[in-house]
C-alpha cells in the first residue's frame, strides 16, 4: 500500500507552536499509511526541515504571501498543483492567510481542504493598541487579518481548531468546527528528577529560583512586561534567574531592555533548541504573560513537566488542566505578578502525565484519531 501524502500548509517549519503541534503527530503517525509533505513561504531553511527529510517528507517552498496582491502567489500555486496532483487533502496552517492556498486548492478541485485555527486576536481599538504599544505595521497586519478571516469559510471544506476560542474567531460560533487537540508526547514532557538535576547543573543553576518561558519574540508574548515581572521578583528574590526560550523579531529589543533594567546577569536568552524538554525539567516557575493565543502547546507541556503556572487571563480556560495555573490579568501592575511568585510556598513537582492523558492531550490517542479521518477523506 501506497502511503497517502497530506499536503501541510505553513509560513515556514521552526519551533512554533503549530509546527511543534503537528510535527508531534508527524512522528507518531504511522507513516506506511500517511506522509506529510510540506508547503511553506519562506526560502530559508528551518528548524524541522531536516527532521521532515529524515521522516520521508518533502518541502516545497514558494515565495511569502502578499496578501494586498496575492496574483503573483496564485500563479506559482497554480503551477504547483499542475506538477503535483497527488494530493487529495491540503491541510492549511496559516489561519486567516489559509484563504489564499484553499482558493487555488478548491479551483484544482482537491476534495478536503482544511483551514486549521490556531490564534484568536484581540479586537483592533484604543484600548489594545495603547497595552500592546504595537507599531503601525503590526496594527496594519491585524486589520488585514480581520478582513481576510470572511474568506477563509468560503473554499474550505473543513474547519479545524486547536480549541473553541480560536475557532469562534476565525469560523464563527456554530460552524461546527473539529477539534484538533495540542496533543503532546506526556512521557517526553513528564517530570523526571534526574535531569533536572543534570540541567540545573549543567546551567549553573543550583540553589536558584528559575523563572522560564518559551516562545517567540513577538509583541504579541509581552516579554516586556515579563522582564518587570522579574525586575520586581528580584528585589525579593534576588537569587532568581530568568531562562527565556526562542527566538524572533524582537529579541534585541527585549534583551536591551533587560540591561536597561540592570537585570541582564539573570536573563538567559537559550535560543532556539531541540532539548526543550529536557529545559523544562530545570524550571519551576513558568510565566506566559501574552495578549492573546490560541490555545497555546507551550502551556501543556509546561503541566505535563509539573510547573507551577502563571499566565494572563487572556489565555482560554481550556488549557486549565491540572491544579498547577494560574491566571493573573496583565492589566494589573507587575508587582502582583512578582508578589504571586515570591509568595508561592516551596513545592514539590509532581508527575501530571495521567491527568494530561485523561484531558485527551496525549499524543498517541489523538494520533489515531487525525490518522483515521485522514484516510477517511483520502479515500472518499
Amino acid at each position: 500500500m501506497t502511503a497517502i501524502r497530506i499536503l501541510q500548509v505553513f509560513t515556514i517549519m521552526n519551533r512554533g507552536g503549530a509546527e511543534s503541534m503537528i510535527m508531534n503527530y508527524y512522528r507518531k503517525i504511522d507513516r506506511d499509511k500517511i506522509q506529510f509533505d510540506f508547503l511553506v513561504h519562506r526560502k530559508n531553511i528551518a528548524a524541522f526541515d531536516s527532521e521532515i527529510e529524515s521522516l520521508g517528507g518533502k518541502i516545497y517552498r514558494l515565495d511569502p504571501i502578499n496578501p494586498l496582491f496575492p496574483k503573483k502567489y496564485y500563479k506559482s500555486l497554480r503551477n504547483f498543483f499542475k506538477e503535483h496532483n497527488e494530493y487529495s487533502v491540503i491541510h492549511s496552517h496559516l489561519n486567516t492567510f489559509s484563504c489564499f492556498p484553499l482558493k487555488i486548492a478548491r479551483e484544482f478541485n482537491i476534495p478536503c481542504r482544511i483551514a486549521h485555527a490556531h490564534i484568536a486576536i484581540d479586537k483592533v481599538n484604543l484600548i489594545t493598541f495603547l497595552r500592546q504599544k504595537e507599531n503601525l505595521k503590526e496594527i496594519f497586519k491585524k486589520i488585514i487579518k480581520f478582513q481576510l478571516k470572511k474568506k477563509v469559510k468560503k473554499d474550505a471544506t473543513h474547519y479545524f481548531s486547536c480549541g473553541k476560542k480560536a475557532g469562534k474567531w476565525l469560523f464563527g460560533a456554530n460552524t461546527g468546527f473539529k477539534m484538533m487537540n495540542n496533543a503532546i508526547d506526556t512521557q517526553v514532557f513528564q517530570y523526571n528528577q534526574f535531569i533536572a538535576a543534570e540541567y540545573k547543573e549543567k546551567f549553573n543553576l543550583n540553589d536558584s529560583l528559575v523563572i522560564g518561558h518559551v516562545g517567540r519574540f513577538t509583541s504579541q508574548k509581552n516579554h516586556a512586561y515579563l522582564l518587570h515581572i522579574f525586575a520586581e521578583l528580584l528585589k525579593k528574590k534576588p537569587d532568581s534567574n530568568l531562562v527565556l526560550i526562542g527566538d524572533g523579531p524582537l529579541k534585541s529589543v527585549i534583551e536591551k531592555e533587560a540591561k536597561n533594567l540592570s537585570i541582564n546577569k539573570r536573563v538567559h536568552f537559550m535560543g532556539v533548541r531541540a532539548d526543550i524538554p529536557e529545559l523544562y525539567q530545570m524550571l519551576d516557575i513558568f510565566v506566559f504573560p501574552s495578549f492573546y493565543e490560541g490555545l497555546p502547546v507551550t502551556l501543556i507541556e509546561a503541566q505535563a513537566a509539573g510547573l507551577k503556572i502563571l499566565t494572563s487571563d487572556t489565555i482560554t480556560k481550556e488549557v486549565h488542566l491540572t491544579n498547577d495555573i494560574e491566571f493573573l490579568s496583565i492589566d494589573q501592575p507587575v508587582e502582583v505578578w512578582a508578589n504571586k511568585i515570591a509568595d508561592m510556598p516551596s513545592f514539590q513537582k509532581r508527575n501530571n502525565r495521567e491527568q494530561i492523558i485523561s484531558a485527551n492531550y496525549d499524543i498517541i490517542s489523538n494520533t489515531k484519531k487525525i490518522q483515521e479521518f485522514y484516510i477517511e477523506q483520502a479515500t472518499v
